[in-house]
């Protein structure tokens, strides 16, 4: 598999975790990977909505799981999802990171606030 347009293989992630919510201090429910930049941001379910509001902001419609055991593509603009290639390591969150996470900033009635 080769990387298409806005793919960019050789480039690490951000982090482990949303990069917007943890300057804010806020919390997520799934992460999602910039397959272009590296970006960390949160899933459509999370109340913030970081990594599609990244995609939106920058044009890098194209991201990856960053769960641990999945490894699909989504593509925003396509509405569909993308056959990538293996991104630059690592491939997930930490495994013992809790879902939703980050534990000690998740609120106790976090399943009303995801969408």
């Amino acid at each position: 598999m080769t990387a298409g347009p806005g793919v960019d293989p050789a480039v690490p992630p951000s982090g482990t975790g949303c990069v917007e919510c943890d300057a804010a201090g806020g919390w997520w429910l799934h992460l999602r990977r910039c397959a272009r930049c590296g970006h960390i941001g949160c899933c459509d379910s999370s109340p913030e909505q970081h990594a599609s509001r990244h995609a939106a902001d920058t044009g890098h419609p194209i991201v990856q799981s960053f769960e641990p055991g999945e490894d699909w593509f989504w593509n925003y603009r396509e509405r569909d999802y993308y056959s990538g290639p293996r991104l630059a390591d690592p491939q997930s969150r930490p495994a013992e990171q809790s879902v939703p996470g980050p534990r000690d900033r998740v609120p106790s009635d976090w399943r009303s606030k995801v969408h």
